[in-house]
């Protein structure tokens, strides 16, 4: 095997040892009760490792995410319908809502953590007009705004699809509804965002 060859393979083994860390450390402990420090002495790295693959605390929080949201986006782009590709534009709208809950419901830690980031990273002076903090913030708001509009934008040419979209996302960022998701009442959320999107769907069209 060679130098560049091994590296690849240490660097490849780090990165997952780190996120692997971070996901036990938000098991057990708060979002702003762990630091880099402790990420890297649980996955048995030297900080600077952690810091230098991931930046701050944000970026680390944001791997991990993309992380979970990875297999969610396959389904999406080749998997079997109705979450992939082949069924009508409604029942891949459902089936999307049902499998995004499921991931926050399977990663609240995960959520709490990266919106704790969110909030409390330095946000530049005057963001530019057209390109919203919190929506370029999130790791994979923007690929689930995406989807979520365009199916919407299918179904119903005549809707606000981009709005739509974003009111349907905001729960996944509302504390009430993040406690009920650590009830384990995730189902409660997925048939309010069935009722919300079935109604929108089957309004009348406006005059």
């Amino acid at each position: 095997m060679t130098g560049g060859r091994r590296e690849r393979a240490d660097a490849a083994r780090n990165r997952r040892a780190i996120l692997c860390a971070t996901e036990e450390l938000l098991d057990r402990y708060r979002p702003e009760q762990i630091s880099m420090e402790q990420v890297a002495a649980a996955a048995g790295v030297g900080k600077g490792t952690v810091f230098h693959r991931f930046g701050n605390r944000m970026g680390l929080m944001r791997a991990l995410m993309e992380e979970r949201a990875l297999t969610l986006g396959e389904s999406v782009a080749t998997g079997p319908p109705p979450l992939g590709p082949g069924a009508p534009p409604r029942e891949r709208l459902l089936a999307f809502l049902d499998a995004m809950v499921d991931v926050v419901t399977r990663n609240k830690g995960l959520i709490a953590a990266l919106d704790h980031a969110m909030t409390t990273a330095p946000r530049p002076a005057k963001p530019a007009e057209d390109s919203p903090a919190d929506q370029d913030a999130h790791p994979v708001y923007t690929a689930w705004h995406r989807h979520i509009s365009t199916l919407i934008a299918e179904e119903r040419p005549d809707l606000d699809a981009e709005l739509l979209a974003h009111i349907l996302l905001s729960a996944l960022h509302s504390d009430p509804v993040l406690a009920l998701l650590r009830r384990g009442e995730g189902h409660r959320l997925t048939a309010s965002l069935h009722t919300l999107t079935t109604a929108a769907l089957d309004a009348p069209p406006r005059p």
